[in-house]
């Protein structure tokens, strides 16, 4: 794989910029979530990326399927059926009640009524749109997206898709070891299967910065005892996890590299007790 360059995304420059575009991503994990089979640890809610942006990927309606998908590079959001019926909704900060309405009123001209709780999209307040912002976020996300899947294609156990979580926004992928979490229904895959989960956050209420992260579940007891790479670090506040500040690897002249090594050390730190 070729080298990376990740462009710099301090999330004090577009916080409200990256609000509004969860909320617009949240709207179609919502709309995925009501029409789509469902699929274990919630991976029928999520968001791919494309070459473009994010998409639910098609869904079934009835004798049809349908794909929305946030064009990240043109700024809009495009909606499409098997049937050729295709519809763009430009994003320009609309609030999250004009959006959803919009969206659903054209979903509706196909005959498409996903059932979800608008009330979750009520707020009328308009958000902020910064197109350099997102094209900036763009940037950075499918090389990031890259080298996921690249970490990805070294379990030769079942994995996750590398998929965006709407809810936090952020990036990731799961490997499972394959065995079940001693207590835990074993028909509840949610809490019976121990996992490992990698990933990218663009900044939140815990770290106010973009990071990467690796988690353990169950965390082990000696999990933040493993070695880390330079600069990395284990997050005990709120959550347990190993975390690499997104902002070291800006100046890295090999980023792909060094975020690789963050992640194969995670991994190790973790999977040594998870027996």
């Amino acid at each position: 794989m070729t080298e990376i360059s990740l462009p710099p995304l301090p999330l004090t420059d577009w916080q409200a910029t990256r609000d509004t575009l969860q909320t617009y991503a949240q709207l179609l994990g919502q709309i995925r979530r009501a029409l789509s089979p469902a699929q274990k640890h919630w991976w029928h809610i999520s968001l791919h990326t494309t070459a473009v942006g994010l998409t639910t990927t098609p869904i079934p309606a009835g004798d049809q399927i349908f794909e929305l998908t946030l064009d990240l590079t043109r700024h809009q959001l495009g909606l499409a059926t098997n049937r050729g019926e295709t519809a763009v909704i430009p994003l320009g900060g609309q609030s999250a009640a004009a959006f959803c309405a919009e969206t659903l009123s054209i979903l509706h001209g196909w005959d498409i009524d996903p059932a979800i709780d608008q009330t979750k999209f009520a707020d009328e307040t308009e958000g902020a749109y910064s197109e350099t912002a997102v094209s900036t976020f763009w940037h950075a996300l499918f090389q990031i997206d890259a080298v996921l899947k690249e970490f990805k294609a070294g379990f030769r156990g079942e994995t996750s898709p590398v998929q965006l979580w709407p809810h936090h926004f952020d990036l990731a992928v799961v490997w499972l070891t394959g065995r079940l979490v001693p207590g835990q229904d074993p028909d509840n895959p949610d809490y019976a299967d121990e996992q490992m989960n990698f990933g990218f956050s663009a900044g939140d209420q815990s770290i106010p910065e973009p990071y990467f992260y690796a988690t353990a579940y169950p965390t082990p007891a000696e999990f933040t005892s493993g070695a880390l790479p330079e600069e990395a670090y284990w997050q005990a506040a709120g959550w347990t996890g190993a975390v690499l500040p997104y902002a070291v690897l800006v100046p890295d002249p090999h980023p792909r590299e060094r975020l690789l090594r963050f992640f194969h050390a995670a991994h190790k730190a973790g999977s040594r007790l998870m027996k």
